[in-house]
C-alpha cells in the first residue's frame, strides 16, 4: 500500500486527574458514559507543549532525534493560537532542520489521521523520518456532556522507509452529517445538538464506510477507535467489523477522557504497548468523515500516561481558569517579542556558548565570558544536555509571584523557583541558570536534587504565548 512504515510511537498525558465522582458530586450527575476519570492539563500546558512531550518519546523509541525529521505534522482541534503557524515553534523545540516540511491539520477530531494519511503520501524520505503528532485538550460547558468528557493527551508516530509497523491498507469516507459536534468561530468550547440516534448514525455509518473500503481482511489484535465517550465506540462494532474485546484492548477514554484528535493515536500507543501486532486505526470527525488504517507489526513504544495528582472539583475549575485572576493591571516585566525571539534557541533547546579563549560554558552565550571575563568575537554554539542539579531553591507563595506569573499561580498555586547547574555536552562542565521546577503530589525540591528539562508555557504577553524550558525532578516525566 505504501513504502512508508511506522518506526515508533510515543504518548503523553498530563499528570493531573479528576474522577468522575468529583464532577458528579458537583453537578448531581456525570454525563459522560464510560469515563471513570480524565486527564487535566496544568496551567502551563497546552496542545503544543503536550505535542513536544509525545514527540520526544516517539523519537527516543525510534533511536532518532529532531535533526532527522524532514516532515513534521500536527493534528489538533485546540491550537493555542487561532492563527499562527505552530509547527515553526514545534520544529524549534524539537531541534528539527529549518527546511523541514511542516503541516498543521485542525478543525476535526480526525485531524491526526488526516495528517498521518498525508505524511504517508509524501514519503519515503531516504534516511530521514517524518513525525506526525496528535495533541488535544478539548473543552465543553462545565455542566455538559462534552465538558464532563473533555480530557487531554498527545501521541506521535515516527515514520520511516523500513519501520517495523507496515501500513497494510488505508481508506477514507465522508458523508454530510452536520451538527454532531462543532465549535463556532471565536468559541473555545465544543458542543453538539445532542440528537442521540443522529449522532450514532453519523459515527457508525462514516466509520463503517471507511473500514469497508479496506481491501485487506481485518483480523486485528486491537482496534483504536475514536472515543468521544466510553460507550459510542462499542456501538460501532458491527459497522467496523471488530469485537468489543478488540476495542477494549486499545481504549484510553475511561482513564484519560475525550482526547479529541489525539484519541486514536493514544489508543494505538496503548495497544502497541500491550503487545498488539496487528492494529486497526478508525478515526472519526464530525461533519462527517473517517479514516481507517491497518497496521501490521510490533512497534516500539515510549509512553507516560499515568497520573499522580488527583484534583478536587474546585481545583479543576482553577486549572480551567473559571475561578482565577489574570495578570494584574499594568502587566509584568516587559520583554518585547523581537527580544524574546532572539533568545528562542536558549529557551527551546538550551543552546549555550563555549568560550574560544578558555573553553568555559556560557548561558546565555553573549557578553563577557563567566570564567575568563573576556568578550570573544563569537562563542562556539553547543547544546546543554537538559539535565542538571539544583543549587538553590525557593517556593513562591500566593502574592509573591512577579505579575507575569500571577495567572499561572492563580490557577496552579505556589510554584518552585530554582537555580540549576545544567550539565554541559561533555558531561564535565556545568553552567547555572534560573528556572521553575514542576512538582506534583507530595514532591519536595531540595538542593542537590537531579532535574531534567521540559517545555511549558512561560507566560502570555501582548496576547503572544511565550514558551520555554522548565525543570522537573529526574524520572518524574510530567
Amino acid at each position: 500500500m505504501t513504502d512508508v512504515s511506522i518506526a515508533a510511537v510515543g504518548a503523553y498525558a498530563p499528570r493531573l486527574r479528576i474522577d468522575a465522582d468529583e464532577i458528579a458530586d458537583a453537578w448531581g450527575q456525570f454525563q459522560a458514559s464510560g469515563i471513570e476519570r480524565k486527564a487535566v492539563p496544568e496551567a502551563d500546558e497546552d496542545a503544543l507543549t503536550m505535542a513536544v512531550e509525545a514527540a520526544e518519546r516517539a523519537l527516543a523509541a525510534a533511536g532518532r532525534d529532531g535533526s532527522a525529521v524532514t516532515h513534521l505534522a500536527l493534528g489538533t482541534t485546540t491550537p493555542p493560537m487561532a492563527e499562527e503557524d505552530l509547527t515553526a515553534r514545534l520544529a524549534s523545540m524539537l531541534g528539527a532542520p529549518e527546511d523541514v516540511t511542516t503541516r498543521t491539520v485542525t478543525g476535526s477530531t480526525r485531524a491526526s489521521a488526516q495528517a498521518l494519511d498525508a505524511a504517508l503520501d509524501a514519503g519515503p524520505w531516504g534516511d530521514e523520518v517524518a513525525l506526525v503528532i496528535a495533541s488535544d485538550c478539548p473543552r465543553g460547558e462545565p455542566d455538559s456532556e462534552r465538558g464532563h468528557a473533555a480530557g487531554a493527551g498527545a501521541a506521535a508516530f515516527v515514520l520511516e522507509a523500513d519501520g517495523p509497523g507496515t501500513i497494510v491498507d488505508r481508506a477514507s469516507h465522508v458523508e454530510p452529517y452536520p451538527g454532531t459536534r462543532f465549535r463556532t468561530t471565536g468559541d473555545d468550547e465544543t458542543t453538539g445538538l445532542g440528537v442521540t440516534q443522529y449522532d450514532r448514525d453519523a459515527f457508525t455509518t462514516t466509520l463503517g464506510g471507511a473500514t469497508s473500503d479496506l481491501e485487506e481482511p481485518l483480523d486485528v489484535d486491537a482496534a483504536a477507535v475514536q472515543s468521544p465517550d466510553g460507550k459510542l465506540p462499542y456501538r460501532a462494532t458491527d459497522a467496523l467489523g471488530v469485537s468489543v474485546t478488540e476495542i477494549s484492548a486499545a481504549e484510553t477514554v475511561s482513564t484519560l477522557g475525550d482526547t479529541g484528535a489525539a484519541s486514536v493515536f493514544l489508543s494505538a500507543a496503548t495497544a502497541f504497548e500491550e503487545g498488539a501486532e496487528r492494529l486497526l486505526i478508525a478515526a472519526y470527525g464530525s461533519g462527517a468523515g473517517a479514516n481507517a488504517l491497518l497496521i501490521d507489526g510490533a512497534v516500539p513504544v515510549a509512553t507516560s500516561l499515568e497520573g499522580d495528582t488527583d484534583l478536587s472539583y474546585a481545583e479543576y475549575l482553577r486549572r480551567r481558569g473559571e475561578i482565577t485572576s489574570d495578570e494584574p493591571e499594568g502587566g509584568g516585566a516587559y520583554v518585547s517579542v523581537p527580544s524574546w525571539q532572539r533568545t528562542i534557541s536558549q529557551r527551546h533547546r538550551l543552546v549555550a556558548g563555549r568560550c574560544p579563549n578558555c573553553n568555559g560554558l556560557n548561558f546565555p552565550p553573549d557578553g563577557a565570558c563567566y570564567d575568563c571575563n573576556e568578550v570573544p568575537d563569537e562563542y562556539e554554539t553547543v547544546e546543554l544536555s537538559g539535565t542538571g542539579t539544583v543549587e538553590a531553591v525557593t517556593q513562591i507563595e500566593q502574592g509573591g509571584a512577579p505579575p507575569e506569573f500571577v495567572e499561572q499561580q492563580s490557577k496552579s498555586g505556589a510554584f518552585v523557583s530554582a537555580v540549576v547547574a545544567f550539565d554541559g555536552p561533555d558531561g564535565e562542565q556545568t553552567v547555572s541558570a534560573p528556572t521553575q521546577v514542576l512538582i506534583g503530589g507530595d514532591e519536595v525540591v531540595d538542593v542537590g536534587d537531579d532535574v531534567e528539562t521540559t517545555i511549558r508555557r512561560i507566560y502570555t504577553q501582548e496576547d503572544v504565548i511565550r514558551y520555554g524550558f522548565k525543570a522537573q525532578l529526574t524520572g518524574a516525566k510530567r
